[in-house]
């Protein structure tokens, strides 16, 4: 049996921009996303604390140290500007592999680690 495991947790950072014509998924400052160990085009869940919506999409590289949170496509309307927003990602393990598995998780002060 495999079980959907947090692998990895930006926590409470502001939303930068949000770009309806783009095609679709979030932009990331690339120094978090090493930060927490999340690859380009991987798949996120976004929980918007401001306004309760939750998303799901894909990851796009941003540039390093900009602080870059980016919501794009349809998503930009359910997620706006200077809302705060929890980005996560989950892996597959056994049982067994949970048991010293710890999650990758930082706590950015105004978008910067």
């Amino acid at each position: 049996m495999l079980l959907q495991i947090l692998k990895s947790k930006i926590h409470r950072v502001q939303v930068t921009e949000a770009n309806l014509e783009y095609v679709g998924s979030i932009t990331i400052d690339q120094d978090m996303m090493d930060a927490v160990n999340i690859y380009a085009g991987e798949r996120v869940q976004i929980v918007d604390n401001t306004n309760g919506a939750r998303i799901e999409t894909y990851v796009i590289p941003g540039k390093r140290g900009s602080g870059c949170i980016c919501i794009n496509g349809a998503a930009a309307h359910l997620v706006h500007v200077g809302d705060t927003v929890i980005i996560m990602a989950y892996a597959l393990m056994t049982p067994e592999e949970t048991k010293a598995f710890k999650p990758a998780i930082v706590y950015p002060v105004n978008n910067k680690l």
